[in-house]
């Protein structure tokens, strides 16, 4: 229905038609959502009490109570258990390994996946098969990974002494897992074979998504390969890299059965890390307070190591 204009303009008063999109409605300021708005959030409102319940209640529980005990007579909030925490030269310890063992994992993670990602994205005759075997030790759960590996690394009767033995390597039996020298690295080599899939996945992706004419060209302009990976493939991938390092180091901040099925920490505190470290403070020594100070400045730690992938994620939508 068409009114009378106002001040020269004409202006028409209307209603939507059916299945088409209503726009929000500006009301004193403020815009009211769309239906649509409203059904999407009912959609997810399910999903998100359950992580409120999950995930909301233990997290609020844990940093209260890093505080202070919450059955407390005094009720009073100190930060006793992050003064403890600043002069606990274990727990200084335990986030060195862990700094470590994330930054010796993620960087072979990243070297090693790009490395088969590039392999695998050659178009060859069962090209399928090869990826599937690339995939399967990230099939293998954490728990199983670490069992397999220690019996490898078995002083006496594991693969690995056997096969140095017999290529004339080394004549003594080296103890991987017992040395304090050689325990860290070997647990960054089981993690490395476990865990480099995740990455090469995310990778192989990213390569799969850049257009096949940019190749071309370059070959055409008589590039070589090299430099078809430096000037092509990297700034490409730039983004993909982001994430997966980004994802992979949150992960290995969170990594616990490999390593504890594998030196539980040892010897003495050599692979220690802060999952291990917090596990033993709550679940042996039932320092429930103590424990969740340190599960709050891990939390943190991965908070502000996950920044970049947030704004990278945002900036994309």
């Amino acid at each position: 229905m068409r009114g009378r204009p106002i001040g020269g303009l004409p202006f028409t008063l209307g209603y939507p038609k059916m299945g088409m999109k209503t726009a929000p409605i500006s009301l004193f300021g403020f815009t009211t959502p769309s239906r649509q708005t409203i059904q999407g959030y009912g959609f997810i409102l399910p999903c998100l009490v359950i992580l409120i319940l999950v995930l909301g209640f233990p997290v609020t529980v844990a940093v209260l109570n890093s505080f202070t005990p919450l059955w407390s007579e005094t009720k009073t909030f100190t930060i006793a258990n992050y003064i403890k925490l600043a002069n606990d030269p274990l727990f200084w310890n335990a986030l060195t390994i862990t700094l470590l063992f994330v930054g010796g994992t993620v960087i072979l993670h990243l070297l090693l996946g790009l490395a088969v990602a590039v392999a695998l994205n050659v178009d060859i005759k069962a090209r399928w098969l090869f990826r599937l075997i690339a995939i399967l030790p990230w099939t293998v759960p954490d728990v199983i990974s670490g069992l397999v590996w220690r019996f490898m690394y078995n002083p006496t009767s594991g693969i690995i002494n056997d096969l140095l033995f017999r290529l004339g390597l080394t004549t003594t039996y080296i103890e991987w897992l017992a040395d304090p020298q050689l325990a860290l690295p070997s647990v960054i080599f089981a993690d490395v074979w476990r865990g480099y899939p995740f990455v090469m996945l995310i990778l192989l992706a990213g390569l799969q998504a850049i257009p096949t004419e940019l190749y071309e060209a370059a070959r055409i302009d008589g590039a070589s390969t090299l430099q078809e990976f430096r000037y092509i493939t990297i700034p490409n991938l730039k983004r993909m890299i982001l994430i997966a390092v980004a994802l992979d180091t949150i992960w290995q901040f969170r990594r616990f059965g490999l390593i504890y099925n594998m030196t539980l920490g040892g010897p003495g505190h050599a692979t220690e890390i802060l999952s291990l470290y917090i596990y033993r403070h709550f679940f042996k020594y039932f320092n429930f307070e103590y424990a969740s100070a340190m599960a709050v400045v891990m939390a943190i730690l991965m908070l502000v190591i996950s920044l970049p992938y947030i704004r990278t994620i945002v900036r994309r939508a």
